[in-house]
């Protein structure tokens, strides 16, 4: 294993808001991580190399209540006000909790971030600049 959460966390302190996440994606890619997967319900992620081993973060946060009723319109109007820099990282995650959003993969590979539901049925993809 290449990488540690501290590396992880390192890199992370270093975003403000949606805008500094394309920095962030190639950062911890150079550290040699391929895909991550966020849980919104408490904040944990974990965090793949190449050969699929990995690391957690554990909890990060209270947790939050996911909604069972999806919202994708609401949500991608949320997703792209984050993504501008509008709101903060715990914003966004209850704006995902709101909106019926259990958590997202991102593929470092194919820099792809796609958001899933409480029956972890994908529901948005979207590219990620980089």
């Amino acid at each position: 294993m290449k990488f540690t959460i501290e590396n992880i966390k390192a890199e992370h302190q270093k975003v403000k808001s949606g805008a500094d996440f394309p920095q962030y994606i190639q950062d911890i890619k150079a550290l040699g991580v391929s895909h991550y997967k966020a849980y919104v319900s408490d904040g944990n992620t974990e965090y793949f190399n190449n050969e699929n081993e990995s690391v957690r973060t554990g909890p990060k946060y209270d947790a939050l209540r996911i909604s069972d009723h999806v919202n994708l319109e609401y949500f991608k109007e949320r997703l792209k006000l984050h993504q501008q820099g509008g709101t903060d990282y715990m914003t966004f995650c209850r704006d995902c909790a709101e909106n019926g959003i259990k958590g997202w993969t991102m593929d470092l590979h194919i820099m792809t971030c796609t958001y899933f539901d409480q029956n972890d049925t994908d529901l948005l993809t979207e590219r990620v600049p980089g």
